[in-house]
């Protein structure tokens, strides 16, 4: 074994040499962090340069690519022309000024040895769409998707989708292609992205393309390089230890691999696979085999053999709006072998090659989410124990229960194994991240190959996966932005962004909650350069993460670049909390972005938990008797409890009968608050605290 402390040393060491020799570092041979490899002597392009591609209206548009050491290089489009020389490593680059371009289409022209065409290239503002899976949703899984779709031919709306990779070291180029907006196309476009687009493209008449590189279930640390997170000593931490497991994972495993054979074999507890694997997963429960219900979760039961392999299987219904989408299976946690088959598919699979792995959710293959009948089946071999599904975590397809009855076929019985065997038995490596979690991973696979690809801005909605680390968020956050800004060699270029929306049951009194955190670290971002927050506090569902109504945060992020992008006047933003005055036992607050004065939303009697399920509860009142809901008032004890608040001119004064002598006001304090500030132009208030309390996420690294 090598030393823990060298073997960190050496990897931390060997990523930052790599960092450096990968990284963008500007210079003409170079072409920066988006530079394209070419195996040929051929003239060749990134495949962001291809058909239907948009590029930005500006002084600056940078264009790169590979040839032949020494060769010249000629770009024109429309009326616009530059040249370059290709360096001793075959690489080029040079810039085209479109400021003067009209839209087009036209032809981007590249000439070297041999010529490029590119067709039907237009010009105007390119947006880059990032972050994971409430920017990934697509239209056709949205509000209103068949009227959308089909009222959705626009020439002048156009998407690149970036291939989803997860890579330890920077990718030359992304995998992808343009697609014009059209009945046919626009049902995979990013919804957020699109709606945001077709805002644009509506007021400014110019074409709009996005750069869709998003992934649902990611953290930001994934989407951040290597460089900008070695700036914070926690951050620097982490990555360091996932690259190390990461690296260090296969030898692991292949030691552990051998000797979990010898003690099998030493022990008489191998498997033995014998069961039709196809007829078991098939829709009709196979007749010839002998099925036993057993009830799950369980620690044991009668039904299954004290150790060795069964199949669990069972059967439940998928509704119509729920198909044709990725969604989630929960498998509880199971301490063996297993692979789980979906709708007859292999969807997942742990065994002695792969080594162990966390419990947490399978992300099913669309193709095999069918409205009506679905069939999962798990194999499990257990080798020293019971072969279930245990307690302790969930069972479920998406927010449906999979507890309950099941079926189960008894493969091989073992018996328990003596204690000698169980001593002797190895224990698996743990499993390291799934690629696409792994710090840097994204920005190295799905970000860096894009630069330096001129854009007018970003939009970005990810958050969620951070959401039990708010504290540590608004360090990442900021590292993300100013981290890709100087490394797009284009300045401060506008960052939009979605807080988080409302989301998960509601409270019945105040509490803390990591996601009211880390709507704060989101917020607390505004103090940077260009940037601005579409607050989403009230489009949520209780039981989607993924809200479906994403016409509402695509318009709203296009508010905040037509304001202050693109000079509209318009308010872009719901009232922001700005001071407090304490007045005996009220407190007032003053706010910005009152224009049309401060509102109370009107607010409705019931709501539906999920939009695609026709059901609906009650909406119970926590101020009942108020004017505005979502205020919490507590005193020097710090004890909160919920308040009345009314609408006084622009402020808003609020109370409880409760608290004599109030100190701190919260508003929108929990993840899924009832709340109704907003202003004249109907944009709701962003959620605040006057306090600054300890929060529960400080520590959570």
């Amino acid at each position: 074994m090598l030393p823990g402390k060298n073997l960190a040393v050496m990897m931390w060491n060997f990523y930052m040499a790599q960092w450096v020799r990968l990284s963008c570092i500007g210079g003409l041979l170079l072409g920066g962090c988006g530079s394209f490899e070419s195996s040929h002597a051929e003239v060749s392009l990134p495949s962001l340069f291809s058909t239907h591609a948009v590029l930005q209206k500006s002084d600056r548009v940078p264009i790169w690519g590979k040839g032949a050491p020494g060769e010249a290089v000629n770009v024109t489009l429309d009326a616009a022309t530059a040249t370059a020389q290709t360096g001793a490593d075959g690489r080029w680059k040079t810039v085209l000024d479109l400021s003067r371009s009209g839209s087009g289409p036209f032809e981007l022209v590249v000439k070297g040895n041999n010529t490029l065409t590119v067709s039907d290239v237009m010009v105007g503002e390119v947006w880059l769409a990032s972050g994971q899976s409430n920017m990934e949703w697509v239209i056709y899984n949205s509000t209103g998707a068949k009227e959308v779709i089909a009222q959705s031919a626009n020439n002048a709306i156009r998407q690149f989708r970036v291939k989803q990779v997860a890579t330890a070291t920077q990718a030359a180029d992304v995998i992808g292609e343009w697609k014009v907006a059209d009945p046919a196309t626009t049902g995979s476009f990013t919804a957020v992205g699109y709606f945001f687009a077709k805002d644009l493209q509506r007021t400014l008449n110019c074409p709009v393309g996005l750069i869709n590189s998003s992934w649902g279930g990611t953290p930001i640390e994934a989407w951040t390089s290597l460089e900008a997170l070695s700036r914070d000593a926690d951050l620097k931490a982490t990555t360091l230890r996932q690259h190390t497991d990461k690296n260090s994972f296969p030898e692991k495993l292949k030691e552990y691999a051998s000797k979990f054979q010898a003690w099998s074999q030493q022990y008489q507890r191998a498997d033995a696979a014998t069961a039709d694997v196809k007829a078991i997963t098939a829709p009709e429960l196979p007749a010839t085999l002998t099925w036993k219900p057993v009830e799950l979760p369980a620690d044991s039961s009668a039904n299954l053999p004290p150790a060795g392999a069964v199949w669990l299987r069972r059967t439940f219904t998928i509704p119509a709006e729920a198909a044709n989408i990725q969604q989630t299976l929960s498998i509880g946690r199971i301490d063996g072998f297993y692979t789980v088959y979906f709708n007859g598919e292999k969807s997942a699979e742990i065994n002695a090659t792969t080594g162990a792995s966390k419990p947490g959710p399978i992300y099913l293959n669309p193709k095999l989410v069918k409205a009506g009948e679905a069939v999962v089946a798990i194999r499990i071999y257990n080798p020293a124990g019971t072969p279930s599904i245990r307690s302790g975590q969930p069972l479920r397809f998406m927010n449906q229960e999979l507890t309950g009855t099941w079926q189960s076929y008894t493969e091989l019985s073992l018996p328990a194994p003596e204690p000698a065997a169980l001593a002797a038995m190895p224990s698996p490596p743990e499993q390291p991240p799934q690629d696409r979690l792994i710090n840097t991973y994204l920005y190295n696979g799905m970000i860096a190959p894009l630069m330096p690809y001129a854009i007018r801005g970003a939009i970005w909605y990810q958050g969620e996966s951070n959401g039990g680390r708010g504290w540590q968020y608004r360090t990442a956050f900021a590292l993300l932005i100013e981290d890709w800004r100087g490394r797009w060699e284009q300045g401060a270029f506008p960052f939009y962004f979605c807080q988080l929306a409302n989301f998960g049951q509601k409270n019945a009194k105040p509490e803390e909650h990591a996601w009211a955190e880390l709507r704060e670290s989101q917020a607390l971002a505004l103090k940077l350069r260009a940037t601005g927050q579409a607050i989403l506090i009230d489009v949520g569902e209780a039981d989607d993460v993924h809200w479906r109504n994403k016409i509402v945060g695509g318009e709203r992020l296009s508010r905040i670049a037509l304001a202050n992008t693109y000079g509209k006047p318009m308010e872009f933003s719901g009232p922001v909390y700005e001071s407090k005055k304490v007045e005996q036992d009220k407190i007032r607050l003053t706010f910005t972005h009152v224009e049309g004065g401060l509102k109370a939303a009107p607010l409705p009697s019931t709501y539906q938990p999920r939009s695609t399920i026709d059901r609906t509860v009650p909406l119970v009142r926590n101020s009942p008797n108020s004017e505005l809901e979502g205020f919490a008032i507590c005193g020097s004890d710090k004890k909160w409890v919920w308040a009345q608040a009314r609408i006084d001119g622009n402020t808003v004064i609020v109370w409880s009968p409760e608290i004599k002598e109030p100190t701190e006001v919260r508003y929108a304090w929990a993840m899924n608050p009832t709340c109704n500030l907003t202003n004249g132009s109907g944009l709701p208030a962003s959620p605040f605290r006057t306090d600054d309390f300890p929060l529960t996420t400080r520590n959570a690294k």
